[in-house]
């Protein structure tokens, strides 16, 4: 299974990003993550738009190899 890696946030920091990616990717980094919460900030009946906040914390490997 592939990790998420620091610079995996480049990814999602591009505006706008496919479904596609944002579903691997944060999957990826769902996968990889302790103390996991999600929370709707937002949500607007009229316009649909909507603002959800994921909070974690990335499980660090003690490794030399670095394959992500």
């Amino acid at each position: 299974m592939l990790r998420f890696q620091m610079h995996d946030f480049r990814i999602l920091d591009k505006s706008p990003t496919s479904p596609n990616t944002l579903t691997h990717k944060i999957g990826q980094m769902i996968d990889c993550s302790t103390n996991l919460k999600c929370w709707r900030e937002s949500y607007n009946k009229e316009t649909g738009e909507y603002k959800v906040v994921l909070q974690g914390t990335l499980e660090v490997e003690d490794t030399k190899w670095d394959w992500g």
